[in-house]
């Protein structure tokens, strides 16, 4: 019996030993997973989506024709109804609003990251200069910082800024810098990029005070504010969260690179309380936790409306360079099946947030945004939406600014075309914590 008894327990400690190194592989084999998924999406890897090619079978040479139309059309087209880009004096340039007669930062920025995409020295050296010698502060509290939106003879209409300009200015100039490298002055495109970062973070911590300028990111909850002066700097616009662009500020910036890793975590998770779990719709202002959000001067920004379009390719575009969290991919999935189940073609372009349509006009725009994010999506219909835009006419007419610009930031999206210009090395961002 006691011989029994120890033959037992050697294969009981045999079996004990054998369980826990399986487990041990077990530990090590999550660890590497983790540590290589990490280092997924098109930062590291340099491969970006082309899905007219892969879903549709178009031809290298039928898109690039395809995108060149675009640009030429809205670039150089037709004054009155095809163009929103217009050259003044011998060196600079504005892109209008058209609709409401005016030069914002939104469309100044989209149009300099146009053209540093397409290789456009020429326009974006003549965008960068008027919104420099126009639109940016010089003195003042508000140094560094743009006038949100200016007459197209230059003279500022407002003087508080929109947070989102300033955003797509410092990426664009960081990728003007790496696709072209510095010039001098006004051409130093690092420099002139890290003086607006510097200024983002260095004013005014938070004030209620309409006088006062504040900070564009609020430091306590790590987002992005509306407009950094007054009551608009307590509340955030979802479509102005780009968690894509953070990472890379995290990894170029001068200081203060940890805060930008926080801020980029921060909107990934703030993604995830702002959109509506079922239809994935998110509003246009929300509060910092995610909450829908209005205000007294211009109704209706609780809902789904034109600003909130924009959010699927934050979105998705984010999940295409980084790959940071498989959630893109439930929402992105979540938002193309509420518009599918609407009609492809049919639906509308403001809702609810559980999905009642408010404006029942089919926007250019929205196809646009939703065609990118099929980037992210795994759906069976996604087919359906990037046949749409492939389709879809290029914005004319009044409406041709806001449109037109996010048709060409879709179409870049889609082709696999809105890409990183690294500025440094591939930096792993956990050896630089």
């Amino acid at each position: 019996m006691k011989i029994k008894l120890n033959l037992f327990f050697k294969y009981l400690l045999v079996i004990i030993i054998f369980i826990t190194s399986i487990d041990s592989c077990g530990i090590k084999e999550r660890e590497n997973q983790s540590s290589t998924s990490n280092k997924k999406g098109a930062y590291y890897s340099g491969e970006y989506p082309n899905l007219f090619a892969e879903l549709l079978g178009k031809k290298d040479e039928n898109i690039k024709s395809k995108i060149d139309s675009v640009f030429n059309q809205l670039f150089y087209g037709d004054d009155d109804t095809e163009r929103v880009y217009y050259p003044v004096e011998s060196d600079m340039a504005y892109i209008e609003d058209i609709y409401s007669e005016d030069v914002r930062t939104e469309g100044m920025s989209y149009g300099m990251m146009i053209t540093v995409q397409l290789d456009k020295k020429e326009e974006f050296d003549r965008l960068w200069k008027w919104a420099k010698t126009y639109m940016q502060h010089h003195e003042g509290e508000s140094k560094d910082f743009f006038a949100w939106h200016c007459k197209s003879n230059g003279e500022k209409i407002s003087f508080n800024s929109a947070s989102d300009g300033e955003e797509w200015f410092v990426m664009t100039l960081l990728f003007a810098s790496a696709r072209w490298g510095n010039g001098e002055g006004i051409y130093n495109y690092e420099s002139e990029a890290q003086k607006i970062l510097m200024a983002m973070l260095n004013k005014t911590d938070t004030s209620d005070d309409e006088n006062v300028v504040t900070n564009m990111f609020n430091n306590k909850y790590k987002q992005v504010v509306f407009v950094p002066t007054g009551a608009a700097d307590d509340f955030t616009d979802p479509s102005y969260h780009l968690p894509h662009f953070y990472e890379l500020w995290a990894r170029w910036a001068d200081g203060q690179n940890q805060f930008w890793y926080d801020v980029a975590d921060t909107s990934r998770q703030y993604f995830k309380r702002a959109v509506n779990p079922v239809t994935g719709l998110a509003p246009d202002y929300s509060n910092f936790d995610g909450t829908p959000k209005d205000v007294k001067w211009d109704g209706g920004h609780d809902k789904f409306q034109y600003d909130a379009w924009r959010v699927a390719m934050n979105i998705a575009v984010d999940y295409s360079w980084f790959a940071k969290d498989e959630w893109a991919i439930t929402q992105s999935n979540n938002l193309l099946d509420f518009f599918y189940s609407r009609g492809i073609g049919k639906y509308g372009s403001t809702f609810t947030l559980d999905g009642t349509v408010i404006q029942k006009d089919h926007s250019p725009g929205l196809v646009a945004m939703n065609a990118v994010a099929c980037i992210a999506s795994t759906n069976k219909n996604r087919l359906e939406f990037i046949k749409e835009f492939w389709n879809t006419p290029v914005p004319s007419g009044k409406y041709r600014y806001y449109n037109g610009l996010l048709f060409m930031l879709g179409m870049l999206n889609v082709s696999g075309n809105f890409r990183i210009y690294h500025l440094t090395e591939i930096i792993d961002p956990f050896n630089t914590k």
